[in-house]
């Protein structure tokens, strides 16, 4: 079976152009992720590389198929220059090693959460997983292997992620919509929830 990850790497050199850098974590126990930096402009993206290395699993399955089951990896944009995003790296490695550390299945609509600011400074502690397919198309591969896509993290503030618990993804973004935020903004203050 062919090695995913060139094919992903190659995907995201299309849609997003050369990485500016890279970096690679290693936690006990599971595959090494790297994130990948492209700039362009006055934004900058990170993209996890290896999270889709295997398909993840229904954390109450007995046995793990190693061949089906969704892949995917996670793909962050904020304004450059306005904050030290680049100490994402680590908090984005996390998110993308927890299919193999915790059992999930990252799926949009979900959250994640790092239990610290994202970065310093940071309002934000969590994710919100978004609808892939914008920003990078999802990477079909041979059958019988689900195709790897590639999942947008909107940052959510500790207050948006309570509400969204209570009132779901959806109402969450729509409220977003609304009041005309600006999700890729790294300072930005939690959007008005009354």
């Amino acid at each position: 079976m062919a090695d995913v990850l060139p094919l992903v790497e190659a995907r995201l050199r299309t849609a997003l152009g050369e990485p500016g850098a890279r970096a690679a974590v290693t936690f006990l126990g599971t595959d090494r992720v790297e994130v990948l930096r492209f700039t362009e402009g006055d934004l900058v993206r990170y993209a996890t590389l290896g999270m889709s290395a295997h398909p993840m699993s229904d954390p109450t399955a007995m046995v793990a198929d190693p061949v089906k089951g969704p892949r995917a990896e996670l793909v962050l944009s904020v304004r450059g220059g306005v904050a030290d995003t680049d100490k994402v790296l680590r908090p984005l490695a996390v998110l993308a090693a927890s299919p193999q550390v915790e059992g999930l299945v990252v799926a949009p609509g979900g959250s994640l959460d790092v239990g610290e600011p994202l970065w310093p400074g940071a309002p934000f502690t969590s994710v919100l997983v978004g609808e892939p397919g914008g920003l990078v198309e999802d990477l079909e591969l041979d059958a019988p292997l689900d195709p790897v896509r590639f999942l947008p993290l909107l940052p959510m503030t500790p207050n948006e992620a309570a509400w969204k618990r209570v009132h779901g993804a959806q109402a969450l973004q729509e409220r977003w919509l609304a009041r005309g935020t600006d999700l890729r903004d790294p300072l930005r203050r939690s959007v008005a929830l009354d």
